[in-house]
């Protein structure tokens, strides 16, 4: 499939509400992104706006962080996330620095707080993919320089914008669309209830009862629902994922977890394949973070097929990253 042109007008149209924004016109955004709840809809549309702005016209941006050095610290293997930090930044002129963590996590070697209060002195803005959300919360606490969480057991806001700003690039206005996710209720899981709720959709999740999202971010998702107009479904019945505008899973064993039988057999029903989709509709759009295993979470003949969405998904990460940085960093 061909993205097709992109506008702001009709990204705009998701929302009536006003978005604040800084002397530039770009999005007022909070000092951290650490979930997507951090934010209110007209936010995330502003950064959304403004990544749309980025993908078009890349070098009205070129040096936007010039002179500006971003850490990068990753405790988890990482492609999409790394690949696209590195070369964001680089487009923006910007300058970033690699903390390989795998092998001795955050708060290890010495503290949390006195890896915050280092790195502030170097940093104009440290962007963190860790094990545990708290590690975040702990960084965010004693770091001075905004954080931002590329993915934790909990959240995956970055994912979440680059999804969203997907779904618009294939004509769906946000707030009236209808995702369905399905499979294992992990951080990607979390992170996009939060943005669906936030621009005013309806989001399904159909999962096991022993594998389904958080209960406090479905409580929280709720509350927020009420002020946006959003509908939440919870379900174990895959029949909810009708007429979807778009599919959603994640691998069911997420990174750094344990496998074990008993979580594979809960979550087989579960798959996604021609049969799943054809409940959604033949115009469904099918969305994976990646990476994805073929014939577990999703057959092939999905993710390889013409409504699949993945690669655009893995691109946009850049995008949606970008604006943030730029919203954040060019105060």
């Amino acid at each position: 499939m061909t993205t097709p042109t992109i506008t702001t007008s009709a990204l705009r149209s998701s929302t009536n509400h006003a978005k604040a924004s800084t002397a530039l016109g770009f999005p007022l955004v909070p000092q951290n992104l650490l979930e997507i709840g951090d934010l209110d809809g007209p936010t995330i549309i502003g950064l959304l706006d403004l990544a749309i702005e980025l993908k078009a016209d890349p070098a009205r941006f070129s040096q936007v962080l010039g002179g500006m050095s971003i850490a990068l610290i990753f405790e988890k293997p990482s492609l999409r996330t790394r690949a696209s930090l590195e070369v964001g930044i680089h487009r923006l002129g910007g300058h970033a620095v690699l903390f390989d963590q795998q092998d001795s996590l955050i708060g290890a070697r010495e503290s949390v707080h006195d890896l915050g209060r280092n790195l502030e002195r170097w940093f104009d803005a440290v962007a963190a993919r860790v094990h545990r959300h708290e590690v975040l919360d702990e960084l965010a606490t004693y770091c001075d320089v905004p954080v931002l969480n590329t993915l934790s057991d909990r959240h995956h806001p970055c994912q979440t914008l680059a999804d969203l700003l997907t779904l618009h690039e294939r004509g769906l206005v946000l707030a009236d669309s209808h995702v369905a996710f399905v499979g294992d209720g992990n951080n990607v899981c979390h992170s996009l209830i939060q943005g669906m709720v936030a621009v005013g959709g309806r989001m399904t999740v159909i999962s096991p009862e022993d594998h389904g999202p958080d209960p406090e971010v479905i409580e929280n998702a709720r509350v927020v629902a009420a002020r946006t107009g959003a509908e939440i479904l919870v379900t174990s019945d895959p029949a909810a994922a009708a007429g979807a505008e778009a599919v959603y899973t994640d691998s069911w064993i997420s990174m750094g977890e344990v496998e074990t039988p008993a979580k594979l057999a809960s979550l087989a029903r579960f798959r996604v394949d021609a049969a799943l989709m054809a409940i959604a509709g033949p115009k469904a759009l099918f969305m994976h973070c990646l990476p994805a295993h073929r014939g577990e979470e999703v057959t092939a003949e999905v993710i390889d097929g013409a409504n699949s969405v993945v690669f655009d998904q893995a691109e946009n990460r850049l995008h949606a990253q970008n604006a943030w940085l730029v919203a954040r960093l060019s105060r």
